[in-house]
């Protein structure tokens, strides 16, 4: 779950870790943001997180979660889109294009498992038969599909943390769901219930810190009128001993 890399906050007095833990490398991590936007005001999709988890229990979260060694090797129906790979190419430390195809396929599968919402497109001819987490996908003759993702914001997890992530936020609107897993999120799942809420709503006010800067973001993008890849991307990470906010690609 990438609710696990949105410790690129600074950490509140009760959740700080101890400040002499060993450095840790932040491991690449994607979040995805579903949009409904057929209505007058913007819906996200959050998941309730179970009561009994270790980390963030009952809390309102978005999918995610680490990027897999395979993840670059899924075919996909469509490629992701250049502007999309320049920007997820930015930044340091430095991203390989392989590894730019990894956090957006990420994305897609971390939403798939823990929502059973798939992004995807059925292509021509005999599709590769997919397993693991892919399985849905194989099931609804389906690949996943990057094409209508878009780089929100970037953060990485202050060192001095046991667990770092470098975290990538994604977003995608919801007519990009092409299959429903049935029975993925229940009441002895990580995630319990999903529910879309309008931006601006009760549910969205008890999120990470670094996840509402992110939500800040999105909601700026919005009503600039609609989503392109060439909007600044912010950047937030720490220095200094504290966080900064740049745009990706400028003083990264």
């Amino acid at each position: 779950m990438t609710d696990i890399a949105q410790g690129a906050a600074a950490p509140k007095p009760e959740e700080k870790e101890a400040d002499h833990h060993p450095y840790t490398k932040p491991k690449d991590a994607a979040t995805l943001i579903l949009i409904d936007r057929s209505g007058a005001v913007p819906k996200v999709l959050v998941g309730k997180r179970h009561d009994k988890v270790v980390f963030m229990p009952g809390k309102f979260v978005f999918p995610g979660g680490r990027v897999d060694k395979s993840d670059h090797r899924v075919p996909v129906a469509a490629p992701m889109p250049s502007e999309l790979e320049a920007n997820l190419l930015k930044g340091s430390p430095k991203t390989s294009a392989s590894r730019a195809k990894s956090l957006a396929i990420a994305a897609i599968r971390e939403a798939c498992e823990e929502t059973g919402l798939c992004l995807g497109r059925k292509v021509e001819g005999k599709l590769p038969s997919l397993e693991g987490p892919w399985a849905p996908f194989t099931e609804a003759g389906l690949l996943p599909d990057p094409s209508g993702l878009f780089l929100i914001a970037r953060a990485i997890t202050p060192p001095g943390r046991i667990k770092r992530f470098d975290t990538r936020f994604f977003t995608a609107d919801a007519s990009a769901i092409a299959h429903r897993v049935d029975g993925v999120v229940h009441a002895d799942a990580e995630l319990v219930e999903l529910v879309w809420v309008e931006l601006g709503s009760k549910p969205l006010a008890d999120l990470h810190a670094m996840t509402k800067n992110v939500l800040g973001e999105l909601e700026r993008r919005l009503a600039a009128g609609p989503l392109r890849h060439d909007a600044e991307v912010p950047f937030f990470h720490f220095y200094g001993g504290r966080m900064h906010k740049d745009v990706l690609g400028d003083a990264s």
